[in-house]
């Protein structure tokens, strides 16, 4: 196992509606690398995952209300897909202001498939480099950055990935720019 992120924070930010595979993986990732997870939502409870946005899947177990949340007490945030598990947080103002905060403060954020919906709400892509779920692309244009078409994209701390077929590469990526940061 992997030490690579041995005392690192990641808070990872969804709520019901989430892709399980995006909050799984970049999850276990974390874990594997040495680092301690934290689901961050909009209420106390169970998030409901989902398989493909349609069919239902597990329900995970919230540990910190979003109001609750501060970006001092965490090293990095993922920001995992599904169409509207980002849907539902961009319409959150303190959802919003936490993404924010982390771009504030230089740590690193990374957002898969549908997740940098979140990212263009809280205007942090002007002047970036991301990719996403195609259909975001657009949003992402608009919002002054530049989105491309590659299995992952890294941007000064920003990691982006376009759907679950990219999750090994996503992973790798989250884990190796979340450890750059500790130094």
């Amino acid at each position: 196992m992997s030490e690579q992120l041995r005392g690192r924070k990641v808070a990872i930010l969804a709520t019901d509606g989430v892709e399980q595979v995006e909050l799984e993986e970049p999850k276990a990732a974390v874990e594997r690398a040495g680092g301690t997870t934290t689901i961050v939502s909009l209420e106390d409870g169970e998030i409901q995952a989902m398989n493909a946005d349609v069919n239902k899947a597990d329900t995970f177990p919230v540990d910190l209300v979003v109001d609750a949340a501060s970006v001092d007490d965490f090293d990095a945030l993922i920001l995992p897909g599904g169409t509207t598990n980002p849907d539902r947080l961009r319409q959150n103002g303190r959802a919003v202001s936490l993404v924010q905060d982390f771009f504030e403060a230089g740590k690193p954020v990374a957002a898969i498939c549908h997740g940098p919906w979140l990212l263009v709400e809280a205007d942090v892509v002007r002047g970036r480099t991301l990719t996403s779920y195609p259909s975001l692309r657009t949003d992402i244009r608009n919002a002054g950055g530049t989105a491309v078409d590659k299995e992952v994209v890294i941007d000064g701390g920003l990691v982006t990935s376009r759907n679950p077929d990219d999750l090994p590469a996503f992973c790798e990526a989250l884990v190796d720019e979340f450890a750059k940061a500790q130094a």
